[in-house]
């Protein structure tokens, strides 16, 4: 048999559920055709095209969006072992953190290597994503011509660039990894 304070529990929580109703409907003092076109439901305040600019870091594989700033290999060596041997092994060649160069010719073999060399289709990938998380310990730290003289070495350490190498916004993009065509194209349209 049940207690008289057990038949109570579910009227209290209705009646919490209600009361809650009702002063998130008290609060909201504007009317859903008085929103402002750039705060989605009267909440925060819109944002500017310099607030998103701050976010708007992605690089496409032809190049749009990467910054201004250049780097070479001999720089990257210098930087790869200050920033990133710790985590990748002092040549690239995994660690703590992901083996970065060979693996070329392993990607139908039964143990794939997949690093910068083998298995990434554009050098500006390697850009984008040295730029948004690396260092791990200290993501988006590296400023334009470092990230640039990473790349570098990283691109020479896998046979692709010679050690002369500088890159810029005008040369990464034309750097042809060695599995740029292994990848299926994306057919849906707006799409690279």
């Amino acid at each position: 048999m049940r207690d008289r304070h057990s038949l109570r529990r579910p009227a209290r929580v209705a009646l919490a559920a209600l009361l809650s109703l009702s002063a998130l409907a008290s609060c909201s003092s504007i009317a859903p055709g008085e929103l402002n076109a750039g705060t989605q439901y009267g909440i925060g305040t819109p944002l500017t095209d310099q607030d998103l600019a701050a976010w708007n870091i992605d690089i496409a594989p032809d190049g749009r969006g990467l910054p201004a700033g250049s780097g070479d290999v001999a720089t990257g060596a210098r930087l790869f072992a200050a920033k990133c041997a710790a985590c990748h092994g002092a040549r690239g060649e995994g660690g703590l953190g992901d083996q970065l160069i060979g693996g070329l010719g392993t990607l139908t073999s039964a143990k794939p290597q997949r690093t910068v060399g083998s298995y990434w289709p554009y050098a500006t990938t390697l850009f984008d994503y040295i730029r948004r998380a690396m260092p791990y310990n200290a993501p988006e730290s590296l400023s334009a011509d470092e990230v640039y003289a990473v790349s570098a070495f990283l691109l020479n350490q896998n046979g692709i660039v010679p050690a002369n190498t500088r890159l810029d916004a005008a040369t990464l993009p034309r750097v042809v990894m060695p599995n740029r065509h292994g990848f299926v194209a994306d057919p849906r349209p707006g799409r690279l």
